[in-house]
């Protein structure tokens, strides 16, 4: 059994993706599947929090516009059910381009914004370096 020590943080970190673009959540679930994550995925935001409340995952990734329950309503509910141990929470969206942005306050439920343009792996890139510096802080803490 590996050092835990040397584990990455995406080693066994579940992560629910939430999309209604079968194929997009395809892509995104097979980048971050071969990176090493645990993922979990629905299609719609009733399904995203249903999953959220079975699996507490440590990453949210869910998309912006979807029909029923949408990606505001979906990120401000996993939110408030999550407590203090609030995951990582993204919205994905077409609605603006150019890179990622961080957020110092929760936005339309989610700290993170990121366009639906960027490449997958690049998706993924982002979630490991936010989980590393989380994972750095708790041992700092410790």
């Amino acid at each position: 059994m590996p050092d835990e020590g040397l584990m990455s943080p995406s080693s066994s970190t579940t992560i629910l993706l939430i999309d209604d673009d079968a194929f997009f959540l395809k892509l995104l679930s097979e980048a971050f599947s071969s990176s090493g994550f645990e993922v979990i995925t629905a299609s719609d935001g009733n399904e995203g929090v249903k999953a959220f409340i079975e699996k507490r995952p440590k990453v949210v990734i869910c998309d912006l516009i979807m029909p029923g329950m949408g990606g505001v309503s979906t990120c401000m509910t996993i939110r408030k059910l999550a407590g203090e141990k609030e995951p990582i929470i993204a919205l994905l969206t077409s609605m603006f381009k150019g890179p990622p942005r961080m957020l110092e306050a929760p936005e339309m439920g989610a700290r993170i914004h990121i366009p639906k343009s960027t490449h997958p792996l690049n998706v993924v890139i982002l979630i490991e370096q936010l989980l590393q510096r989380l994972f750095e802080g708790s041992c700092r803490a410790a």
